[in-house]
Order: structure tokens, then C-alpha cells, then sequence
């Protein structure tokens, strides 16, 4: 299976390494990050609000409330759907439940890695990198707390 192509942003912070023409920034569109969490598009339950919340505050900096905005819909719509899922399937729903529940975890994964909520997806956009903390910034943290 190929790799997934790099997007231009990674590209460009990398310094175009495979020396592609790439556009011009000139013709880029700018897309405007949200500045504050925008009101659902439709009504959500207790667990999609949270996720709601969640995703707009952590992805604040690469999600725009105009063009994601429905995908985020349709996450946060989804995790409430599984919250009733999952309470059928503990009690004791069918075989056919599980498989259901099971499925939805798979949608909500790709969904969160549309929106670059996943290690992976992340470090393609160059968005953050997680990194181990050194022995002398974890002593200085236990200090501090």
C-alpha cells in the first residue's frame, strides 16, 4: 500500500524535499480558526456536548468553524450515538448489538483522524509532537507540584 501523500504544509516546513512544484502561497486560501467554540448545528446529548467542546478547544488551531464544522456535527452525533449503544449492550443486548458498537468505534476513530485527532495524522500536518520528558523537567515538575 503506497504512503499517503504528505500535505503542502509539511511539505513546505520540511523545505519540499521531493522538489514538487507546490502552490503559491499567494493562491492558498486562508481558512479562519475558530476563536471561540461555535454553537452545535443541531441539538446533541450529554457526551456529544462534551466531545463538541473537547474538539474545539484542543483543535482550536488547525479545525475552522467554516468548513469542518459539519464533520465535528456528525462526530459528536455519532459519540451520542454510541453512548446508547453501549448502554444496550451492558443490558445485555444482542450479539448483533455488540457488532454495532463495535462498527461505530471504527466510524468515531476515522472521524477523529479526519480531524487530525490521532498521533499520526498530527505529525503529517505538523501540528504537534508529543515528547518524553527529560529526567531533569520531571524533577523540576515533582518540585513545582
Amino acid at each position: 500500500m503506497p504512503n499517503p501523500p504528505k500535505p503542502t504544509e509539511q511539505k513546505r516546513k520540511l523545505g519540499n524535499p521531493g522538489k514538487r512544484p507546490l502552490p503559491e502561497r499567494a493562491n492558498v486560501i486562508v481558512l479562519p480558526m475558530a476563536i471561540e467554540t461555535p454553537e452545535p448545528l443541531r441539538p446533541l446529548g450529554p457526551e456529544g456536548t462534551k466531545m463538541w467542546e473537547r474538539i474545539w478547544k484542543a483543535g482550536r488551531a488547525w479545525i475552522s468553524p467554516t468548513t469542518d464544522i459539519e464533520q465535528v456535527m456528525m462526530l459528536c452525533e455519532t459519540m451520542d450515538e454510541r453512548i446508547q449503544l453501549r448502554a444496550v449492550v451492558f443490558r445485555g443486548g444482542e450479539w448483533r448489538d455488540r457488532v454495532a458498537l463495535r462498527q461505530l468505534d471504527y466510524q468515531i476513530t476515522n472521524m477523529l483522524s479526519l480531524i487530525a485527532f490521532n498521533p499520526v495524522e498530527r505529525s503529517r500536518l505538523g501540528l504537534a509532537e508529543v515528547q518524553a520528558q527529560t529526567r531533569i523537567q520531571e524533577l523540576m515538575q515533582r518540585s513545582r507540584g
